[in-house]
């Protein structure tokens, strides 16, 4: 059953777990709080990816972009702009972006077409050019800006020029922990009966833990049980460039200084519930960071929230969370300063317990349950002020070339306010037949390809809306799958749904979304192909397993980076290879044991996916396969489209069999990828041979092509032509015309 629509939707647009770091871990725990305090929404998330391979996202992950390609924060927004989110929730960092100063995000907020909240979490008072340039357009371009300070608004209105009125405050959030006796937990980590000071956090030079080993000497003489605890992984980029450095030289310290027995390293990144259980069993919590420009540290607010005592360095975060007695401040770099601090709280324990229960207390409005309504108001905002601009997609401007001149007076004679019908007898629609969804799937993705060479006329760009519309009623939403025929009286009459008439819709959505110029039909198609993508994963024929890797590569034209659709683009193509390797044989490079219709789509499909998946052995398993396909076809060096239904693996070419235009279609499309892939000029003359069977290149000598009416006669038979023009026909060559329009153009 499809899931009913949810009334809203979010795309968080971050860095996301498992990568290691913070923001990773903040935007998981805004996703799980929204999720979890609104049920009704939709919260999708874009992470920034910073390594070549893709992390193991969780499915809440459904696009991502690399870190440094450009294109990438183009296709997001394009991704974005066709998932009907209604607000994007972006965390904004410098360090998490591509580009001088992370401008390639102004990329993708410049062609949104939705509001943007975004979240600041790191704001410079003294910005360098790029820097401030780029925070100046951030400004521009959000409709609502976070900050998690009073001390961070102060600084977007004065040194940014941002509105107050445009500012929300609202705070790091924090998880709900009880508030209990640290010595709960001191066992689990071999640290019971010891006083325990932590530090957590990604392990960098600028955390200032050196002060803190450095100060503890005058503390151990007096409490000889205390025990620093150093928690956390070395920060990632830090760990690519210089390795674990700074980790050893901290060790080394500890070492001159006699503490081993005093400070323990655990040299990891630690999920939710360990970390809760970590600062649980803290005593005392240290923040000793070097700089004052720190807006928010996640840190400090979760071990403040969390109800521990606290000394930390006067950074802005911490001058503002811990005035009024909250915690202690103490000088940068001033470790006979925090060796007295820790000293004296670690004595009055009045005052240590007083200091926690102060901050447990203003904690729970910290809380993630909180911050997420908070978030919500924000995000809801910003729906009532203008959506940002998208972009103007453009298509191919109109080219000259060769071939036949184009009419499309049939294709609209075919067509009503309905959908396209399947036959015609001459050149007169067949009522009686009806409607074929497979047929309309084809006329709305030959549409786009009108579109893209500039050909298409008002009344096919009208048309597009119809076949649309015939594909939306033809959705059966218990399955995701697609009645196959209707009747002139508009009653679906087809006893079970069509493998294949899936796939089929799945590459004309894909088309939509891959190569449509019209903003509005690929917002539409981009949600109609999600909707069927789980279906498409159950069907068990080749076609559509071929036609569902066709739409998916199409789709990929713009949204490249969309996981679910990767995932299952590879799964559709493993089953292509295993049916090659299960059914191929030296004198039998194929995929069955027999060929049948449209049979070159599936090694198109192979070569198609092998190309930009970088699937070595998919590609040469279709390039392989096509040959031998094309070998089969040819007689006395023309080409025949054969009707190829045939088993015991017996040759096709035997004259005796209807020649059908869907053949010479399918081929004509799969040489065209073959050149592309290869730019072996063999695969483009093959193509122009299979496009001129069409024309009178064939064993009659005859043109199935009717440029009088526009349509196509329905197969050439052993000694004359079928003169009906239906929509299967028809179709199949001007979708060859169209292709064959766009690889001369690019000769």
């Amino acid at each position: 059953m499809i899931a009913r629509k949810p009334s809203e939707k979010i795309a968080l647009v971050c860095d996301y777990l498992p990568r290691k770091c913070g923001i990773a871990t903040f935007s998981h725990d805004v996703h799980d709080a929204i999720v979890g305090q609104f049920p009704h929404v939709d919260c999708m998330v874009v992470p920034v990816t910073d390594v070549p391979e893709s992390y193991d996202y969780p499915p809440e992950v459904r696009f991502e972009i690399a870190e440094r390609e450009l294109k990438g924060y183009r296709r997001a927004a394009d991704f974005i702009n066709f998932s009907d989110a209604q607000v994007v929730s972006l965390q904004h960092e410098f360090g998490l972006f591509g580009g001088n100063a992370g401008s390639h995000i102004l990329t993708l907020m410049r062609e949104l077409r939705i509001p943007i909240v975004t979240t600041l979490h790191t704001i410079l008072d003294e910005p360098k050019p790029a820097y401030r340039r780029v925070m100046k357009e951030i400004v521009k371009l959000s409709s609502r800006l976070i900050v998690m300070s009073d001390r961070g608004r102060e600084i977007m209105e004065s040194t940014y020029g941002a509105h107050s009125d445009r500012i929300d405050v609202v705070p790091h959030g924090i998880p709900d922990m009880p508030f209990v006796d640290p010595n709960f937990y001191k066992d689990q980590f071999g640290i019971e009966g010891r006083r325990v000071i932590l530090t957590f956090g990604l392990i960098n030079p600028n955390k200032g833990i050196e002060y803190v080993i450095q100060a503890l000497p005058d503390v151990v003489k007096l409490f000889p049980d205390v025990v620093y605890v150093i928690l956390g992984a070395t920060h990632p980029v830090l760990q690519r460039t210089v390795g674990e450095a700074y980790r050893r030289s901290l060790e080394k310290k500890v070492s001159k200084l006699g503490l081993e027995k005093h400070v323990v390293f655990f040299n990891r990144f630690v999920g939710q519930q360990e970390l809760q259980e970590f600062i649980g069993a803290a005593d005392l919590y240290v923040t000793p960071y070097l700089h004052r420009a720190q807006i928010t540290s996640g840190a400090l607010a979760y071990a403040f929230g969390c109800g521990k005592a606290v000394i930390s360095t006067p950074y802005w975060h911490a001058e503002e969370l811990l005035s009024d007695g909250r915690g202690v401040l103490v000088p940068f770099r001033d470790s006979k300063k925090l060796s007295r601090e820790i000293a004296a709280l670690m004595k009055d324990e009045v005052r240590r317990h007083s200091m926690r229960k102060q901050a447990y207390l203003l904690g729970r409005d910290m809380i993630w349950s909180n911050v997420a309504h908070m978030l919500m108001d924000s995000f809801r905002k910003a729906r009532l002020g203008p959506a940002s601009r998208g972009r103007k997609l453009k298509a191919l401007d109109k080219r000259d070339d060769p071939l036949p001149p184009l009419e499309l007076a049939h294709l609209e004679r075919l067509s009503d306010h309905t959908g396209i019908f399947h036959n015609a007898i001459h050149c007169v629609p067949d009522f009686a037949q009806g409607y074929r969804t497979l047929d309309n799937a084809f006329a709305l993705r030959l549409t786009v390809l009108l579109e893209e060479t500039g050909d298409g006329t008002a009344r096919t760009q009208s048309l597009a809306g119809t076949f649309g519309g015939f594909l939306n009623h033809a959705l059966i939403p218990e399955t995701g799958r697609f009645h196959e025929h209707l009747s002139f009286e508009r009653q679906w009459r087809d006893a079970a749904e069509s493998d294949d008439t899936l796939g089929a819709v799945v590459w004309a959505l894909g088309t939509c979304v891959g190569r449509s110029g019209s903003p509005g039909l690929q917002r539409w198609a981009s949600q109609l192909f999600n909707q069927a993508l789980p279906a498409l994963n159950s069907t068990e024929t080749p076609r559509a397993w071929a036609l569902g890797v066709l739409g998916l590569q199409e789709y990929f034209r713009r949204l490249t980076g969309d996981r679910k659709a990767e995932r299952l683009r590879g799964v559709l193509t493993e089953r292509l290879l295993e049916a090659y390797r299960v059914h191929s044989k030296e004198n039998w490079p194929w995929f069955e044991n027999e060929l049948s219709y449209s049979a070159a789509r599936l090694p198109h499909a192979l070569i198609l996916s092998g190309r930009w998946s970088g699937n070595k052995a998919a590609l040469e398993a279709g390039l392989k396969s096509l040959r031998w396909l094309m070998n089969t076809l040819t007689e006395a060096g023309d080409f025949r489209a054969f009707s190829l239904t045939s088993t015991n693996r017996k040759p096709m070419n035997q004259p005796h069999r209807d020649q059908m235009p869907a053949e010479a279609c399918a081929a004509i499309s799969a040489c065209i990828e073959a050149f592309q892939a290869t730019e072996d000029a063999k695969w483009r003359d093959e193509a122009r041979k299979a496009f001129g069977w069409f024309l009178g290149r064939n064993s009659l000598g005859e043109s199935l092509y009717d440029p009088t009416t526009g349509g196509c006669c329905d197969a050439l038979h052993v000694d004359r032509r079928n003169l009906n023009q239906g929509a299967e026909s028809t179709l199949a060559f001007l979708m060859a015309f169209q292709e064959m329009r766009l690889m001369e153009a690019e000769a």
